[in-house]
């Protein structure tokens, strides 16, 4: 499974499934979105992880599970276990590490085994990790997994589109690699502790037009085995989760509840097609609040416009909404979607451009 594969699936309601497997984590990034360390606790029942990975069938699966934390390759059994089940369903499976065993640009034997379990490997790299662990030793270690042919990406962040870290990484990338490791590039964004390193999230569209929300397309299993509907790092850790946004938990319900909730609820319908800002303006009685995710979470405190949305979203005319906003962000292809919600300079590099051999020995 390629990078823009994966990504082009990130519109389509439940067409994955994101998994916190573990909030520790060894490095100790400054601006870590989950706020996640050694000292940290929280992680999923390893039991009831397996049993709801156990619930995909044949025909009623996510496409691909994204595994996450934290560092998920702390817990690299618990990790091939779960690609094992996914796959056994048809699923596919994606791994997101910091790298943190990449000092000296080896694999240890037991994080490779449970990197060979997965369908698609991404290293995460920025000026924080690489303080604790050299870019020459992730991109060997990288080298080493496509040597065990295993498809990765790296997932880059830096502080802006005219950051020149990220301009140097991309030409290091694409040099060792020519153009076969694709990249993910994003900008620090105000969540854990990076909130004092980044600036706040613009309020985002005004009502006047639909801004679909494609956070709320993959169900999340947070840090304390709750399933929520959206992945911004806000709604992941607050507690109580708004209702409209909650979807279960793992101890209690299968994947097929699950996803059965996501797919029929008129309010993440409409959220998925039109975004919480223009709910507020159709059928609010007074302005959202600045920002586009808090506009969202606000919906619980707006009885007249949860209403007006479970009306629009309710029926067939809902479900047509929610498939035309799917198509249509579909359509538009993995790059346009990173230009909304990444850094839309670096946008094309989330598919393979192979680098001409000149180009190659120019660089050298």
């Amino acid at each position: 499974m390629e990078l823009a594969e994966l990504i082009g699936l990130r519109p389509v309601p439940c067409g994955g499934l994101l998994v916190a497997l573990t909030r520790r984590c060894p490095m100790s990034c400054a601006h870590c979105s989950t706020d996640s360390s050694m000292a940290a606790t929280e992680q999923p029942d390893p039991a009831h992880l397996l049993r709801f990975i156990g619930s995909f069938g044949p025909q009623d699966r996510p496409e691909v599970v994204m595994l996450t934390g934290g560092e998920p390759l702390l817990l690299p059994e618990l990790a091939a276990r779960l690609a094992r089940l996914a796959r056994a369903a048809g699923s596919r499976t994606a791994l997101l590490s910091g790298m943190f065993f990449a000092r000296g640009g080896r694999v240890p034997d037991r994080i490779m085994r449970a990197i060979t379990s997965l369908d698609h490997f991404s290293a995460s790299l920025d000026v924080h990790h690489e303080r604790e662990v050299p870019r020459a030793d992730v991109l060997r270690a990288l080298r080493a997994v496509l040597d065990a042919g295993i498809p990765a990406s790296i997932h880059l962040t830096g502080t802006g589109p005219d950051d020149p870290y990220l301009a140097d990484v991309v030409a290091d990338v694409r040099r060792a690699f020519a153009g076969r490791v694709p990249l993910l590039v994003n900008e620090v964004r105000p969540l854990g502790r990076a909130t004092g390193l980044a600036p706040a999230a613009p309020a985002g569209p005004d009502g006047s037009t639909a801004a679909p929300c494609t956070l709320a397309a993959w169900p999340v299993v947070a840090f304390d085995g709750t399933v929520t509907a959206c992945c911004n790092q806000w709604t992941v850790d607050r507690r109580p989760v708004p209702a409209h946004l909650r979807l279960g938990h793992i101890a209690d319900d299968d994947w097929p509840a699950v996803r059965e909730r996501s797919l029929g609820s008129p309010v993440l319908r409409m959220l998925r097609a039109v975004g919480p800002r223009r709910l507020h303006a159709r059928h609010g009685t007074a302005p959202a609040p600045a920002g586009y995710c808090r506009s969202c979470h606000a919906l619980a405190d707006r009885p007249e416009v949860l209403a007006g949305a479970a009306r629009d979203g309710g029926g067939r005319v809902g479900e047509l909404l929610d498939r035309l906003a799917e198509q249509q962000q579909r359509a538009a292809g993995p790059a346009a979607l990173v230009r909304r919600m990444g850094c839309a300079r670096w946008a094309h590099l989330v598919e393979p451009t192979p680098v001409p051999p000149a180009a190659r020995e120019s660089r050298r």
